[in-house]
């Protein structure tokens, strides 16, 4: 696990659009980029068997708002919502937990850089999954139309976690 450097655009692409363009949600590098830009310190890739087999990039984004799909991001935001824009597992890797390792990665981010939450637009049926992850649901929060039909908007808290023999 490591954050995203310059010669990994072709292959952050290449899995965004392998995992997106069928669902009609595909951004392009530009956007991608704009992403990371925005906030390197919590954009991930993980590297297996010499090659690229994730990546997961979050911005802050204030709480009950998500990125227009359709440009790149031109404001940086201050708040103490870290939105999860993007997670990409290479499809023949995927359920082998690299998406709860790249999560884990995340929320250790979000919590040593003051983050109280964590949220995410649920696409392509995936809300079950994220639900199991911890995030709940908005109901009242309705994503536009080009984030797919069904998309949800989701969050949870950024718990700090307590290791065995803390006092408290």
């Amino acid at each position: 696990m490591r954050h995203v450097r310059g010669d990994d655009w072709d292959a952050i692409v290449a899995l965004e659009s392998a995992a997106y363009t069928p669902l009609g949600l595909s951004e392009g590098r530009a956007a991608l980029e704009s992403r990371v830009r925005a906030s390197p310190a919590t954009c991930f890739v993980l590297d297996l068997a010499e090659r690229l087999a994730g990546y997961l990039l979050a911005l802050p984004y204030p709480m009950f708002r998500y990125p227009d799909l359709t440009r790149a991001e031109s404001v940086e935001f201050r708040t103490g919502n870290l939105h999860l824009h993007d997670l990409v597992v290479a499809e023949d890797l995927r359920g082998s937990g690299l998406a709860k390792t790249l999560l884990s990665a995340l929320f250790a981010s979000a919590r040593s850089h003051g983050f109280a939450s964590v949220s995410l637009v649920a696409v392509g049926g995936s809300a079950p999954f994220w639900a199991s992850q911890g995030f709940t649901e908005h109901p009242g929060v309705v994503p536009p139309d080009g984030y797919g039909p069904g998309a949800r908007y989701m969050s949870r808290p950024v718990r700090v976690e307590v290791t065995a023999g803390a006092g408290g």
